[in-house]
């Protein structure tokens, strides 16, 4: 690899999951990462194996100051940023009615708030190099979300609301965008990562314990490779015409494909009554 063609890349929330094993794959293939995390002392494996490399920078993504900050750090280092990939987050299981107050605000500030900042930040700095890509790490419950995951689906499905029109924004600028929606993976999603109502209902149990019982299960056993999500991800920004959209996995796949049909049915069942509610055109 060229030193033209070395990318830097900054990753949010890399100390474990799928940020982690970005990270390593994406200095593994050659190009330089800025790893960013609240506990920077758990990237100090990373820093031994690839010290030229990488530069890893404390930051809590929910704190605007310390993304400047950081921001400024990364440009001290390694002189441009070309990819973000706004992987901080976290999961919340719970209905609406169990989940609290605190908890919705804490997971929209990371799973959604964060981001933004995080984009907006950035913008003028790939507006000025005339390049880069926003990678925006979302779930297949952002697209087709589950019982259980209301609050974390729709932070997920407000992030990738606003990358479908950031993306045409920003275009102009040769900046892209990308979503990317992985179904089960085996990271620390489930267990560390995930955040569970103080107060289960048991009126929920059929509903939403079901989906708590179904994570449970498949702990430790998810289908996804984190490894090939990785590759997958780095392909994909090595693209000159990147997707929208990248799913990943068969659970997620088939889940999406069974959301479009699912709408297409009900879009073609009321389409009579939905399409009669214009005025009537007047012959001139």
């Amino acid at each position: 690899m060229s030193a033209q063609d070395v990318k830097v890349w900054l990753i949010t929330g890399s100390s474990t999951g799928f940020g982690r094993t970005l990270a390593e794959t994406v200095l593994k293939e050659g190009d330089r990462v800025i790893a960013t995390a609240r506990k920077p002392e758990q990237l100090a494996g990373l820093v031994e194996q690839f010290s030229e490399s990488v530069k890893v920078i404390a930051l809590d993504v929910t704190q605007p100051e310390q993304i400047q900050t950081a921001l400024e750090q990364a440009l001290a280092t390694f002189g441009q940023i070309d990819v973000l990939v706004n992987n901080a987050g976290y999961g919340l299981i719970g209905a609406l009615e169990e989940v609290s107050q605190e908890q919705i605000r804490r997971n929209f500030e990371t799973n959604l708030f964060g981001a933004i900042n995080m984009m907006r930040a950035i913008l003028p700095i790939m507006r000025q190099q005339g390049r880069g890509h926003i990678v925006n790490m979302s779930a297949i419950a952002g697209f087709t979300n589950e019982l259980g995951f209301s609050i974390y689906g729709k932070a997920k499905f407000a992030l990738e609301g606003m990358s479908e029109a950031l993306r045409g924004e920003v275009a102009p600028f040769g900046i892209k965008v990308t979503i990317v929606e992985p179904g089960p993976f085996r990271t620390d999603f489930i267990g560390r990562s995930l955040v569970r109502t103080a107060h289960p209902m048991p009126e929920y149990e059929t509903t939403v314990g079901k989906f708590l019982n179904f994570l449970n299960t498949i702990e430790g056993k998810q289908p996804g490779d984190p490894e090939k999500a990785a590759n997958a991800i780095i392909q994909v920004v090595k693209s000159e015409n990147p997707p929208l959209r990248l799913v990943l996995g068969k659970y997620a796949y088939a889940k999406f494909r069974e959301k479009i049909e699912s709408l297409t049915q009900e879009l073609d069942a009321w389409a009579e009554v939905g399409m009669n509610t214009d005025f009537e055109t007047t012959q001139v």
